[in-house]
């Protein structure tokens, strides 16, 4: 689910460390949260966590996610939830077979994690999670996203920060469609 989150949500490291639990929004319909936002999401709310993470963004905001971090959200509950020390703990990333049990993971331990990942996948160059977000942002601008999709997607706070992207390849076009399995217009 970590490297979905990086991979297929374009969370910074921080920003799915400090995850709560109630920031994920994964039915169709979340109105009954008092969120109006259509569709399977996860909000990115820039908080003061006792991990060290935090989200870089200083506006919260929302990305919709797709069905594969919807199932693997689930396997992960239902696998947390056989961890006695890490049912009542709200964050959502919480360490199941390392010590402290039950306790946050923090951002370097998802950078931890990748590195293992990278190395058990025979990777030989290294592997950062910066790198799965921007494999995020590379994909939304190659499926058509415009820019401000980008920006708004990724909670860049300027057009400049987006900008890197777009490549020549990029059809940037508008409107509310989907991108990388994204519907934008349910967020935009």
């Amino acid at each position: 689910m970590i490297v979905l989150l990086l991979a297929r949500a374009g969370l910074r490291r921080g920003a799915a460390a400090g995850l709560r639990r109630s920031d994920m929004h994964l039915s169709a319909d979340s109105s009954v949260l008092g969120c109006l936002i259509e569709g399977a999401h996860v909000h990115v709310v820039r908080r003061e966590n006792s991990n060290g993470a935090w989200a870089k963004s200083r506006r919260s905001y929302a990305v919709p996610v797709d069905f594969l971090l919807v199932q693997a959200h689930d396997q992960y509950i239902a696998e947390r939830q056989l961890c006695p020390a890490a049912v009542s703990n709200d964050f959502l990333l919480v360490n199941l077979f390392r010590p402290p049990v039950g306790a946050p993971v923090t951002p370097d331990a998802i950078g931890e994690l990748i590195d293992r990942l990278a190395a058990r996948g025979g990777l030989r160059r290294r592997v950062t999670p910066h790198m799965l977000r921007h494999g995020f942002g590379s994909t939304l601008a190659d499926a058509g996203a415009t820019l401000d999709e980008i920006q708004h997607l990724m909670g860049h706070q300027h057009h400049s920060s987006s900008q890197p992207y777009l490549h020549q390849s990029s059809g940037i076009a508008s409107g509310g469609r989907e991108v990388a399995g994204c519907l934008i217009k349910s967020v935009a």
